[in-house]
């Protein structure tokens, strides 16, 4: 089958362009032929030319649409699977393909097609506004861009593709990472049967070998160290707990450097190679997300799994599906740190406790979250676009 792969590049290397790599490489082991159409925000974000060029091109670029009419022209993929499209590709290159008789996949990473930011968020908390009001204006009211111009830019192009119905007319399957993020786009008005629950997946699953002596001497933290994410709540809680270490790899974003005092037992690595990061969940005792905001799928949560390493989390969107709260890890209060300081001193004072929930998060990986598993559940859906219309 020869699928093209549509996907807008974020300005920084996120977990979203990890997922579009190894859905690439899924797809290739597969045996499909993969065409990569990307276009990147890399070195333009925050420019004068960057942001006009995104403004306009979010609502349509005649770039795209010209490219991808050509592609559909001379390749004639049998299936399009897009991902993000803001802000230089545009939900505009989705009617030529529809019309074209190709079907559409779309991966959905987060909230956007609900969200003008896409992260359910605004002052660093949960916020559904805009979806349970229907429209885009708490966005530009609230300014949750934290630049007007920004804020209206990205309400008005969802607005766009809200009113022309850009994805409801012209994509066939939404491939969802999360039951949460199916039950949101239902309620969005969404089709329930385009629905597909497809999550996230780590290659590879073999066997690890666990002893108490790779119990692990630090709490781990991966990803951006920034506010969404609870960079604070973690500090803080380090704080108060003294006696534990904690090790963080990752970085803050260059206009939001971390604030908050970081205390003796916190080591910063910063971002660190592949080869390193391996190591960093290898030598950890568990896994550490304080995330705010809602987030799609953290990919750490896998990655520390296949460690055999559990992890704790906020009980709020996806994460009560990906952590099993007293198996594979621990749910604390979203936003309560009293709550998050006992479920990390718990979990750290029972060593063998910790032991077992790591090997519950690692079957739990293999079971649902292998790429053996996940091939499979592609297969159906693409061969389902094989099969002869009646």
């Amino acid at each position: 089958m020869k699928i093209l792969l549509i996907h807008n590049n974020y300005g920084i290397h996120t977990g979203e362009e990890a997922v579009v790599d190894r859905q690439i490489a899924l797809f290739k082991e597969m045996g499909h032929i993969v065409e990569v159409y990307r276009k990147t925000t890399e070195g333009l974000r925050g420019t004068f030319w960057g942001d006009m060029k995104g403004f306009f091109t979010a609502f349509y670029s005649p770039g795209s649409v010209r490219d991808i009419k050509q592609i559909l022209k001379t390749n004639r993929p049998d299936v399009v699977i897009v991902h993000n499209l803001y802000p230089y590709i545009s939900p505009a290159i989705l009617k030529p393909i529809h019309q074209a008789g190709v079907p559409v996949i779309m991966t959905v990473h987060n909230f956007r097609l609900m969200c003008p930011t896409g992260l359910f968020m605004r002052n660093s908390r949960p916020c559904e506004l805009c979806l349970e009001n229907g429209n885009e204006w708490s966005c530009i009211k609230y300014n949750c861009e934290h630049s007007l111009p920004r804020s209206i830019g990205y309400a008005g192009r969802n607005w766009y593709a809200r009113i022309t119905k850009a994805y409801k007319k012209n994509v066939d399957f939404y491939a969802c990472i999360t039951q949460f993020q199916i039950q949101k786009l239902i309620q969005a008005g969404f089709d329930a049967e385009k629905m597909i629950y497809m999550p996230n997946f780590i290659e590879n699953v073999g066997a690890y070998h666990h002893t108490p002596l790779h119990l692990g001497d630090y709490v781990a933290i991966s990803g951006r160290l920034s506010r969404e994410k609870g960079i604070d709540l973690a500090l803080e809680t380090a704080a108060k707990t003294p006696s534990i270490k904690y090790v963080f790899a990752g970085s803050p974003r260059a206009e939001e450097p971390i604030t908050t005092p970081v205390p003796d037992n916190c080591i910063l690595l910063g971002h660190i190679s592949i080869d390193k990061l391996n190591d960093f969940y290898k030598n950890s005792r568990f896994l550490l997300n304080t995330s705010r905001c809602y987030e799609g799928f953290p990919m750490t949560i896998l990655e520390a799994a296949s460690y055999g390493k559990p992890a704790i989390g906020p009980a709020h969107a996806g994460f009560p599906e990906i952590i099993d709260n007293d198996k594979t890890g621990l749910l604390f209060t979203p936003n309560d740190k009293d709550d998050l300081m006992q479920k990390i001193t718990f979990l750290w004072n029972n060593p063998d406790l910790c032991l077992e929930m790591g090997k519950n998060a690692y079957q739990k990986l293999k079971n649902n979250y292998s790429s053996e598993v996940i091939k499979k559940k592609w297969s159906r859906l693409l061969d389902s676009f094989l099969e002869p219309k009646l």
